[in-house]
């Protein structure tokens, strides 16, 4: 199956999401990143009798409903790690199956004004709930030191340090060609070179922003939390950092412990898996890729829940 794609966003392995939810005809599921609603719209193409879409972004709940008009979609301007919570307000409860697409939608970085991409100059902005600092603020404000950790944190950046120097030498920065003429210059970029170095910028300033590590990690335990016995979870990531927290949890969530050896047996986890039938990871095919060039870092990673009683942070 296949759901008609919105021509501003191109929903990445909608196919094999729908795939992993199993969504049986009027189930309950939750699109924790609505974006554009791609995903809602598959979900409710195979029968889903009700979708909550979540999404912290006020211009996504504001357009949800003409992109999406179906009575079954109810829309919440909330952080998907709030899922539970906004769920139990609602008298809703537990689901049957969650989807999170995590990082910026393709709705956000087609908007020059929002400043979430240097391939459009728009201002410096970056902030998907459209509060609190600004990227400009940030890096206007930050010191150098500052600066280049979230550049290698966030964005696995090897010349940090060079990029902050150079960042703090041309302050005040204001728009994102600007920023990014900055980032070029400062490692040599040349043109026609296989990808831009500014990516790598942009992407740490953006998860460091909108704390997207962090939000991750809070939202796997509320859809932990908000997921029934057999509901099925399903995450896409776009980089490395949130894969691996992703694998991290269902590791731990399944009960997966590092294999022991003669000298070192494997412990058995005394605390019940609260997830099982973990699948390999999912990556795009050839076709997807040449019809999305955006999709070509996704991979999805899938799981069922238990009966188990949810677990405390992840470790």
């Amino acid at each position: 199956m296949s759901a008609s794609p919105d021509p501003r966003h191109l929903p990445v392995l909608v196919d094999e999401v729908v795939d992993a939810l199993a969504i049986a005809h009027g189930e309950t599921v939750v699109d924790g990143t609505f974006g554009a609603g791609g995903y809602t719209r598959a979900m409710l193409s195979v029968g889903a009798g009700r979708v909550i879409g979540f999404d912290r972004d006020p211009d996504a709940i504001e357009e949800g409903a003409s992109l999406v008009p179906d009575p079954k979609l109810m829309l919440v301007e909330e952080r998907f790690s709030q899922m539970d919570r906004a769920l139990d307000e609602r008298g809703i409860g537990k689901v049957d199956a969650i989807a999170l697409d995590i990082g910026v939608s393709s709705m956000q970085l087609d908007r020059a004004d929002r400043g979430f991409s240097f391939s459009a100059d728009g201002p410096l902005d970056m902030r998907m709930s459209q509060s609190g600092p600004t990227a400009a603020e940030f890096l206007n404000q930050a010191d150098e030191a500052e600066i280049a950790r979230v550049l290698r944190e966030y964005g696995e950046e090897p010349r940090a340090r060079t990029i902050a120097r150079a960042i703090v030498a041309a302050r005040p920065l204001e728009r994102t060609g600007e920023l990014a003429a900055i980032v070029r210059r400062a490692v040599g970029y040349r043109q026609g070179q296989k990808s831009d170095p500014a990516t790598r910028t942009f992407q740490a300033i953006r998860i460091h922003l909108n704390a997207e590590l962090d939000e991750l990690e809070q939202g796997l335990e509320a859809a932990e939390r908000s997921l029934k016995p057999g509901g099925r979870l399903a995450v896409v990531t776009f980089h490395s950092l949130e894969d691996r927290i992703v694998k991290r949890f269902l590791r731990e969530r399944s009960g997966g412990n590092p294999a022991g050896s003669r000298h070192r047996p494997e412990l058995a986890d005394p605390i019940p898996p609260t997830f099982e039938r973990v699948a390999k990871p999912v990556s795009p095919s050839e076709r997807e890729l040449a019809a999305n060039p955006r999709a070509r870092s996704a991979r999805l990673r899938s799981a069922v829940r238990t009966a188990a009683p949810p677990r405390g942070r992840l470790q």
